[in-house]
């Protein structure tokens, strides 16, 4: 097992293609067909463009609060892509990546940063929760939901995200501590993006790696190259197919960098340096991955420039869909928190109506 391998405990990262795509640990590379290869790279680049589209439209005073993903895109797409199309993907907020290769349209997923409920209204086919920002939280859901396709035998794997920051909440440790006791099928993967908000990495826990945490709850743990797509990837299949067999939980620290802001709510700029970006700038999943296979001989500079020029087009397009959408009917703000509306939510819709009502006289 690569756990018994790249123990976080010695200080073993697990990385298999270094910045500049040249491939160092062979005998681990993930034997992936050339097509699956594209695939994965085009859907980077997907997200990269409707990443940084969003971040522009927001900027415009077009879209609500975002949450920018640029330099996590390894990170997100490694992990989501050893998963079959049965099994639960749990996201956070800053799970792009994920979202779009697990089949959600990119419209549901604009609408719900235009501030439109529709956009977590996902087809019965895609098995994915709504985005949780409440921090951690959605760690408890994972592990009631991975106990739940055991339990009606749908040998199904969730697999949930939360950041590094995340780590030091209660809520994380009560679900991953619910999971391993009860052997449920849960991969958890940490985005260690080196901040949570403003507070670095360092000054969240003692523990030298994130993926360590994992021993006090007597499970697999493992610290991976987060920017290395190849690593994230066959550590996530590895512990996907362990739950499967009902083995219980893994632990995966991806360690990656947030490029962006944490929100565009954020200013980076007041807390970190810019030379530290930098440095993470050189590391860049996308760039990496882009030479191994222009080395490979599947991939040029041209055909990035136009796959990029399509996606931006397909992007503009779309979201002029979104602004022209419907305006969302006051009810569902109440409605969609509960399958039915509890009495208090029902006041409360009650209440705001009223509100309403006075404020129009």
């Amino acid at each position: 097992m690569l756990i018994d391998k790249f123990s976080p405990l010695e200080g073993k990262m697990l990385s298999i293609m270094d910045p500049e795509g040249n491939i160092i640990e062979k005998d681990l590379m993930p034997q992936l067909e050339d097509e699956k290869l594209l695939e994965l790279y085009k859907m980077m680049l997907l997200t990269k463009v409707v990443d940084t589209k969003a971040l522009q439209y927001q900027r415009q005073g077009r879209m609500l609060t975002y949450a920018p993903n640029r330099g996590q895109e390894a990170a997100q797409l490694g992990s989501i892509a050893a998963t079959e199309e049965r099994d639960w993907l749990v996201p956070a907020f800053r799970e792009l990546g994920a979202w779009l290769y697990k089949g959600v349209s990119l419209e549901q997923i604009y609408l719900y940063w235009y501030g439109n409920e529709e956009g977590s209204k996902f087809p019965e086919n895609i098995n994915m929760l709504p985005v949780a920002v409440p921090i951690a939280s959605q760690i408890n859901h994972a592990a009631g939901l991975a106990m739940a396709s055991r339990y009606k035998k749908e040998d199904a794997v969730t697999m949930a995200y939360v950041g590094d920051g995340g780590t030091s909440h209660g809520e994380f440790h009560e679900g991953m501590n619910f999971a391993a006791v009860f052997d449920a099928p849960l991969v958890v993967i940490i985005q260690n993006n080196q901040y949570a908000i403003s507070v670095p990495r360092h000054v969240q826990t003692r523990t030298k790696t994130l993926a360590e945490k994992a021993v006090a709850y007597g499970i697999p743990g493992i610290q991976v190259d987060g920017n290395d797509i190849f690593a994230v990837y066959v550590a996530a299949k590895e512990a996907v197919e362990r739950a499967r067999r009902g083995e219980g939980p893994t632990l995966i620290e991806a360690v990656t960098y947030r490029l962006g802001p944490h929100t565009t709510s954020d200013d980076p700029t007041i807390y970190r340096e810019d030379e530290e970006v930098e440095e993470w700038a050189k590391k860049d999943p996308i760039l990496r991955f882009k030479k191994f296979l222009i080395n490979k001989e599947l991939w040029s500079v041209e055909q990035d420039e136009k796959e990029i020029e399509a996606y931006e087009e397909l992007v503009n397009n779309t979201f002029k869909k979104v602004e022209n959408s419907k305006e969302v009917p006051l009810e569902d703000i109440f409605a969609y928190q509960y399958e039915t509306m509890t009495p208090n939510l029902v006041q409360q819709l009650e209440d705001y109506r009223q509100y309403l009502e006075g404020r129009e006289k």
